[in-house]
């Protein structure tokens, strides 16, 4: 994501000269932090939702535009966005305009939940993270003179002219100053009445406050109220009424859905496209889906991703006649087998097999079956010779070349001779693929072999070959995208449907898993994702790989507390919760950080408590692995010290590192997510302690302390030295 980068000149300043605020005042004194009770007071400020609406209500009302810009974690910024926006005197100055934030932060998960509300951002208020995200990059092409500099007021006047730019002020009064008395002169303008409009007219309007107003009475309202705004919404489909649309699709209501899809799928407006692309994941008729799909075709004249997704949607729609998934039953478990394993390619005995086949080929020199016994014979000794010639790994990629070379020549003489079917065209390409040699043909003989593959087949010859071909699809797909240009929609519903396939196929990895996820992730088709993440690790429970990305996604998309509640459901379901209860416990970590990112302190703890319980659950099951554990727990232990030393439990802190320090003294300099070290933790309880008089509390951290070994507590332990690009990462 991209983000808002401060250039802070002002900074350095000593603020000696005076200010409205007052001679000698500090940042600190200038823009005081927002507390927890400045946070809680709702923002006063109304925000339009998009560019296109600010301009529209510009233009009825006559009052110009107001850019507001904004950033996380600056000092200016925080003071603006928790304290000023949210004082009555200050709004009061801001509503001559049409005003617009801008700020390239998240702040919440998601924008809507699950039956289509907004989500308002709780740092900004009336908009969604979204809506202040996606303004930012046109508002910076036009008229931040390519510095992304924060905070900024910028005034647009009715002509689309800058009128000023307010920015590298040193206090707020001359900002405000500004925004008072460098307004344009008032254009001529209707005088609108807004409370005393019939509720259908405001259907028509672009202004947040009549967009409110309509959305409140659709989710109050009953069926026909409802209903009435619905038509009233397709009458005026010009004027973007789409998060309307979105609580009518995602509602409970499925007469109600259906007339929203209606109207949505006559809309032209490209702004529309991702609504389009979501409401397409509700069950429907065939009739309705095809006229969301055409209308996405119809944006795709104005918008690229559009044009995209309408491409998308076919190909996950549609069905391919190259993969069968019928016969292939879902495996109760995961089935590991080495490459070169399984079937047909057993390694075992290679070499024995090779030159039996290779005399009944000079026994029956024109029998094509016999030829092909000695390719797929010879194939799979060129895939044992990693270990064949272990010891010599030169020896091993000249045997394995000249091996897979020899097998695609005897497939291709089996195939001169006659023989057809999948197994040769398998041969043919598994050689080139594994024997590095053209791909393009790799590709297309796998395309040719995975319509015969038996269903049901367990080989690996199978397995592989399918591989092979959701790759060739996935790297066609690529390169037509990074051309721009079009590409069957059949190459999609194949590779959707391959991966399938492999899942359900007893030589299944969570490594094709883990591509399925990557490209659906990549096409931008998320719900679709995470079924596969499910599937995947219903199928491969203990895939570390697996757990990582659905890990990731409930933070990104649902947040802490769901990340929990999803891993107690997950053991629930699980034979043996404590083999994978250790996923559970890196899961309440995640979320223990995250809270401690927000200050959420009680939360943190507990979820920190969980997580060591969650790991003490499998040591108990698995005394063996304790060692590998006691980092983990040493970790979660020292995280929740300093937890409670941001809350300003002294006592607690104590007992936790100290408790850490003896469950793993060398995870002492190891730094946890937000990037501090238990020893770090350790001095800075001890700083507070002796300045608080604690003798015995210093007493009993000092004896702690000298456990650890004093490189351990070293300010730069875990931390990369300076790479040239200025860049610093963890080790």
């Amino acid at each position: 994501m991209r983000r808002l980068i401060l250039i802070t000149t002002f900074a350095t300043l000593a603020f000696a000269q005076g200010t409205k605020e007052g001679p000698g005042v500090g940042r600190e004194q200038m823009w005081p932090a927002p507390t927890a009770n400045d946070w809680a007071k709702p923002c006063l400020i109304t925000w339009q939702r998009t560019w296109a609406d600010a301009l529209a209500v510009s233009k009825k009302t006559g009052k110009p535009i107001l850019i507001c810009i904004n950033m996380d974690g600056e000092i200016a910024s925080e003071h603006y966005a928790g304290v000023r926006y949210r004082e009555a005197d200050i709004a009061k100055l801001y509503e001559p305009y049409v005003t617009v934030i801008a700020s390239t932060y998240r702040h919440t998960p998601r924008d809507f939940d699950d039956q289509g509300r907004r989500i308002p951002c709780p740092r900004f208020g009336g908009v969604t993270c979204g809506e202040h995200i996606s303004i930012e990059p046109p508002l910076f092409e036009k008229y931040m003179d390519g510095q992304r500099v924060a905070p900024r007021h910028i005034c647009i006047d009715l002509n689309g002219k800058e009128v000023y730019d307010v920015y590298y002020r040193n206090d707020t009064h001359s900002v405000f100053a500004d925004v008072r008395d460098k307004k344009p002169a008032d254009e001529a303008r209707p005088n609108l009445v807004r409370g005393d409009r019939p509720l259908l007219e405001r259907v028509g309007s672009q202004d947040v406050r009549d967009r409110n107003v309509v959305e409140k009475a659709y989710r109050e309202g009953d069926q026909a109220q409802r209903q009435a705004i619905l038509d009233a919404a397709k009458r005026h489909a010009e004027k973007g009424q789409l998060d309307l649309l979105r609580m009518a699709i995602f509602g409970l209501d499925l007469e109600l859905s259906k007339s929203a899809r209606e109207a949505l799928a006559k809309t032209n407006d490209a702004a529309a496209t991702s609504l389009v692309s979501d409401a397409l994941r509700v069950p429907m008729e065939d009739q309705q889906r095809t006229a969301l799909i055409a209308a996405l075709e119809r944006m795709g004249g104005k918008s690229p991703l559009a044009r995209w997704l309408a491409g998308v949607h076919k190909g996950l729609g549609g069905e391919s006649k190259s993969v069968k998934l019928s016969g292939w039953a879902e495996p109760r478990g995961a089935m590991r087998t080495a490459a070169g394993g399984g079937g047909r390619y057993a390694a075992a005995g290679a070499i024995t097999s090779v030159e039996n086949k290779a005399r009944a080929v000079a026994e029956r020199p024109e029998d094509p079956k016999s030829r092909l016994e000695l390719a797929e014979a010879t194939l799979a000794l060129a895939l044992a010779a990693p270990k064949t010639y272990a010891s010599n790994p030169r020896m091993a990629r000249l045997a394995a070349r000249h091996l897979y070379r020899d097998a695609q020549t005897y497939a291709l003489e089996a195939e001169k001779l006659g023989e057809k079917g999948w197994r040769v065209h398998a041969v043919i390409a598994l050689a080139l693929y594994y024997g590095g040699g053209d791909k393009k043909l790799a590709y297309e003989r796998a395309a040719k072999a995975v319509p015969d593959v038996p269903p049901g087949d367990s080989g690996w010859a199978s397995m592989a070959v399918v591989t092979i071909f959701a790759e060739g699809r996935f790297r066609s797909i690529k390169a037509a995208v990074k051309a721009n240009e079009p590409w069957p929609p059949v190459w999609l519903s194949d590779l959707h449907a391959a991966y399938k396939l492999l899942l359900r196929h007893p030589l299944g990895t969570d490594r094709q898993v883990v591509w399925h996820y990557d490209f659906l992730d990549w096409m931008g088709i998320r719900h679709r994702a995470s079924s596969v993440l499910r599937a995947g690790l219903r199928r491969f429970p203990a895939s570390a790989a697996l757990h990582k990305l659905y890990r990731d996604r409930l933070l990104r998309w649902a947040g802490a507390n769901t990340l929990e509640e999803a891993y107690k459901r997950f053991l629930g379901d699980q034979p043996e919760p404590a083999r994978v209860a250790s996923f559970a416990g890196e899961a309440s970590v995640l979320a223990a950080e995250q809270h401690r990112k927000v200050q959420r302190w009680d939360r943190a703890i507990a979820s920190y408590a969980r997580a060591i319980a969650y790991f003490e659950q499998v040591v108990a099951k698995f005394p063996k692995v304790e060692d590998r554990f006691d980092a983990p727990i040493a970790l979660a232990l020292a995280g929740s010290a300093r937890v409670h030393y941001q809350a300003g439990d002294n006592t607690a802190a104590l007992d936790a590192i100290v408790a850490s320090f003896k469950r793993d003294p060398m995870a002492a300099g190891t730094r946890d997510g937000p990037g501090f070290t238990p020893g770090e933790t350790a001095q800075m309880l001890r700083a507070r302690l002796k300045k608080n008089n604690d003798e015995e509390g210093v007493r009993r951290l000092d004896a702690a302390l000298a456990t650890i070994d004093p490189k351990l507590l070293r300010p730069d332990i875990g931390i990369s030295p300076p790479r040239p690009d200025g860049d610093r990462r963890g080790r």
